[in-house]
């Protein structure tokens, strides 16, 4: 599959790779060999919405870093592993199920770094299953026969998650339900539901200020109150801030250094960022995400038996 990116300024000057010149030998100071730096976002937002969310954070990390910092979009999440892989961008934002593909295809040269904790001090999140509020369905056995969308291959609450423990309860997905297309994304997902096209799709959920259907009744996508939740997950990591680990070491450190100092140091446009859902960005570890690393090599070995 072919996977595209996209970004604020021209698409031509990023494929020709005018950003970055990743053959210049490391010296001394980053700053030799880095003119700009790019840091991925895969989301469940659209690209729109999901770019300008981290504008401010673009404007303080280039402040730190005293070099232009862009943000770039994937337009599916294996996108920003592709473009982390071939060095096209030299940090990122992604889900736990992503990182976990991270880790498969880059290995020790991806690492986590920070996670957001949100305002009731927990740095997880759940995955859910929405139908639309007025449907009859109560519970997952409802939906026998029904279309359930994914949100996409590699979204942690969109897909890993659901699909491990309903397996795990006895549920096959592919036999259970009629159809389970991909969505997209989040938003397309939950759109579908309330539009009649899906009977259900996998979501995320955090806490009662902060879910992506919340989000999107703020922004008008969907009426308020339309969905209904009738499955939830146990806790999941949050996602995590991640570097390729073969960059410059001064460069390494001050990117951990910058990311853990946002919320403290521009409070402002951390809270707009997060909508105030969040109020702080924490330190992790590579081994935090051992569990959702396991869940999609369940997966995927599920997926090779048949």
């Amino acid at each position: 599959m072919t996977h595209y990116f996209a970004r604020r300024v021209t698409i031509a000057s990023f494929i020709a790779g005018a950003l970055l010149v990743a053959a210049v030998p490391a010296r001394a100071d980053w700053h030799d060999q880095y003119k700009e730096l790019n840091f991925g976002i895969s989301s469940s937002e659209n690209e729109r919405d999901a770019v300008a969310r981290y504008d401010k954070f673009a404007a303080y990390m280039t402040k730190k870093f005293g070099v232009p910092v862009h943000i770039l979009w994937g337009t599916d999440y294996a996108a920003v592993i592709e473009a982390l892989h071939s060095s096209k961008i030299q940090f990122a934002t992604i889900g736990a199920a992503n990182y976990a593909l991270g880790r498969k295809v880059m290995g020790d040269k991806i690492t986590a770094v920070a996670t957001s904790e949100d305002n009731f001090g927990s740095t997880g999140y759940h995955s859910v299953i929405v139908v639309k509020t007025d449907s009859p369905y109560q519970k997952i056995d409802d939906l026998k026969g029904k279309v359930l969308a994914w949100a996409d291959p590699n979204s942690t609450s969109g897909y890993a998650v659901p699909l491990y423990f309903m397996k795990k309860d006895g549920i096959d997905p592919s036999s259970f339900f009629s159809k389970t297309p991909f969505s997209g994304s989040h938003e397309l997902g939950v759109v579908g539901v309330v539009n009649g096209t899906f009977d259900a799709a996998a979501d995320d959920w955090t806490n009662p200020q902060k879910s992506n259907a919340l989000r999107m009744e703020s922004k008008g996508m969907v009426p308020k109150g339309s969905t209904r939740v009738i499955w939830t997950s146990n806790l999941i990591p949050n996602g995590p801030y991640v570097m390729r680990t073969d960059l410059p070491q001064d460069l390494q450190d001050a990117y951990r250094a910058a990311v853990l100092a946002f919320p403290k140091e521009d409070p402002e446009d951390f809270k707009a960022q997060t909508d105030g859902t969040e109020k702080d960005l924490v330190p992790v570890k590579d081994s935090d995400y051992d569990d959702i690393i396991a869940i999609t090599q369940a997966n995927d070995a599920d997926r090779r038996k048949h």
